[in-house]
């Protein structure tokens, strides 16, 4: 995987799209819970100037995944986020803004744009960017099966690349040669994902702190995402689109009724008092 910054990252994976879809709707209800998580407010087709991909429209409740310093001075509702995206493979672009953020409204963004490419990362400027804008772009490569690259809080033995097999493919674990291995194997499907992440937050003695732990959070989602992807591997693999649709729609229906349940305890609780 690369990981572009812009504004002051590259995955080899297998069968990426049916994965990344199974992996998001996992995620989405693993990170919900206590008030906090995902809201799916839209999910449907979208076909716009000859483009034709999947909508979708999310809200992220983030209070206890940002610094203190930025819980102390947020006012109420700034750390609620919309997340549009629009997913048409193997191109897809995501916009995440604040919700009813009176302080920020477009001082604050973060984009990420994502080309799917069957190589092993070697293409540069994939996203077609002018010189000057080039000249400022940090690439920074994430390796999977790389330990390193993992926070010590995030690591999971079961989300581990170099200690899975999969019993469906035969696929894993990552040993310390595999992209080599895999460069060597001609025949061998590969992929790389190259993300563009550009962020803009514009606050006056806070600008390049945010800008900087937004970059470095952007990185970790990357990798931790992509390393549950490939464990989950033979939780997806043989699954199809219409599969991955129902199952989004069944989650998108869990996620509601998490947030709707909280939220029946918290005015029971209210009254109670």
């Amino acid at each position: 995987m690369i990981y572009d910054r812009v504004g002051d990252g590259r995955i080899l994976l297998l069968q990426y799209q049916v994965g990344q879809l199974f992996s998001v709707a996992e995620a989405s209800k693993n990170e919900t819970g206590g008030g906090e998580g995902i809201e799916v407010l839209k999910n449907e087709p979208y076909e716009k100037e000859g483009e034709r991909g999947q909508y979708t429209h999310k809200i992220y409740h983030l209070k206890s995944k940002v610094p203190g310093f930025v819980k102390m001075i947020a006012p109420e509702g700034a750390l609620v986020f919309h997340e549009r995206a629009w997913n048409a493979y193997p191109y897809c672009r995501t916009g995440i803004y604040f919700l009813q953020n009176e302080y920020m409204k477009e001082d604050f963004m973060i984009k990420i744009e994502t080309w799917h490419k069957p190589d092993m990362g070697a293409l540069d400027n994939v996203h077609d960017l002018d010189a000057e804008t080039w000249k400022t772009v940090e690439v920074v490569y994430i390796d999977i099966a790389d330990k390193s690259q993992v926070e010590p809080g995030d690591y999971k033995p079961e989300e581990d690349p170099e200690l899975f097999h999969s019993v469906k493919t035969g696929r894993g674990p990552l040993g310390p040669g595999w992209k080599a291995k895999l460069a060597a194997e001609e025949a061998a499907p590969r992929m790389c994902a190259y993300k563009l992440v550009t962020v803009k937050f514009k606050w006056w003695g806070l600008q390049s702190k945010l800008e900087n732990f937004i970059h470095r959070q952007e990185k970790r989602i990357f990798t931790n995402f992509h390393r549950q992807l490939f464990c989950w591997m033979d939780k997806w693999v043989g699954l199809t689109m219409e599969d991955i649709r129902r199952m989004e729609a069944e989650t998108q229906k869990e996620l509601q009724e998490v947030r709707l349940g909280l939220l029946q305890y918290l005015v029971s609780g209210t009254r109670g008092s």
